[in-house]
């Protein structure tokens, strides 16, 4: 073959190549998603304020919420999502299955969970950590008074992981009492089968508000672990992560340049000065089509589901019965370290 030839033959295949690979972009996620009409997203069995079904069976929650945020931007319409609750044993089989589309079930972010399982963490949505509650007739104000405790602990958490190291460290015995559900935990516990019960600490303030005498327990001051809490995805779709990672993006993006469910269709129409604002809302660009969706994708999060600190407030924040502070979970604008990447 001469040296033309052999170009022209190399540039053919260059060609069919390019093809190939137009051919097989886009998200199978996505497509499987829209066939079957709604998403599936994997939740926790039943924590207050984060994820439960409510006296009707309807599902609310500030997880809740995002699986309805992922769904207001593939569909427009937050109502189409299925809910598969979850254990922490059954959760990961679940979403690595394909069983589920997404998982938004208070999972912390580790190395593991994200190399070995071939899990793909989208964001943080919570940042927390590992605390304990205990009676207050117990006695004690701090975990390091916790010698000989029996202890509810959920398998299969990094929360186990983290009490071993703790007592370890401290130089202290406990006796684990394993259960498989934040429910169970907090039957056992209720129930005086163990001492203590550890888990995150938005968790044990879920817990402890749906007690019949909240006052006659006690959260402990120590905090034993960085749990960044986290939405995932399967590894091997990166187009159906960046749906998932830029639909949490645009609650957080729209907190922080004051775009709320009550002035974000005004604002679409009418424009604003701000060039990220007419982006976010899709007045102007194409951030849409990028990612295989309407234009106007955040503007149906946000309007229909809320910005992220709406979206705290209403399920987790200080004035609801779980009472949490924003804390490190306020705006980057505020001392916390909420932000999300620009839309541009």
């Amino acid at each position: 073959m001469n040296k033309t030839a052999f170009v022209s033959a190399l540039a053919a295949a260059g060609l069919v190549a390019t093809g190939a690979m137009a051919q097989s972009s886009g998200s199978a996620t996505l497509a499987a998603v829209q066939e079957h009409g709604a998403v599936k997203c994997g939740v926790n069995t039943g924590t207050p304020g984060f994820a439960a079904p409510d006296a009707d069976g309807v599902w609310k929650g500030f997880d809740i919420d995002f699986c309805r945020a992922v769904a207001a931007a593939v569909f427009g319409d937050p109502e189409k999502v299925e809910y598969t609750p979850l254990t922490s044993a059954t959760r990961f089989t679940a979403l690595s299955s394909g069983e589920i589309d997404l998982l938004a079930r208070n999972t912390t972010w580790t190395f593991s969970r994200d190399v070995d399982l071939k899990l793909d963490f989208v964001g943080v949505n919570y940042y927390d950590g590992q605390g304990f509650m205990v009676p207050k007739d117990l006695g004690v104000s701090s975990a390091k008074e916790l010698e000989g405790a029996t202890v509810c602990i959920e398998t299969g958490t990094t929360t186990e992981l983290n009490l071993a190291d703790f007592f370890r460290i401290n130089e202290l015995d406990y006796e684990p009492v394993p259960v498989e559900s934040f429910t169970e935990a907090q039957n056992q516990f209720l129930a005086g089968a163990c001492d203590v019960y550890t888990t995150d600490a938005s968790a044990l303030a879920a817990a402890r508000s749906a007690f019949e005498t909240p006052g006659d327990y006690v959260v402990l001051p120590e905090i034993i672990s960085k749990e960044p809490l986290g939405p995932l995805v399967r590894h091997g779709d990166s187009e159906w992560a960046d749906i998932v990672r830029w639909s949490f993006n645009a609650m957080v993006a729209a907190e922080e340049l004051g775009v709320t469910s009550a002035n974000a269709a005004e604002m679409a129409e009418n424009g604003t000065n701000s060039p990220e604002i007419n982006r976010l809302l899709g007045r102007e660009g194409e951030l849409g089509a990028m990612l295989g969706l309407p234009n106007d994708f955040a503007l149906n999060i946000i309007t229909k589901v809320g910005n992220y600190g709406e979206s705290f407030e209403a399920n987790i924040g200080e004035s609801t019965t779980i009472g949490l502070a924003r804390g490190l979970n306020a705006q980057w604008t505020d001392g916390g370290l909420i932000y999300s990447p620009p839309f541009r």
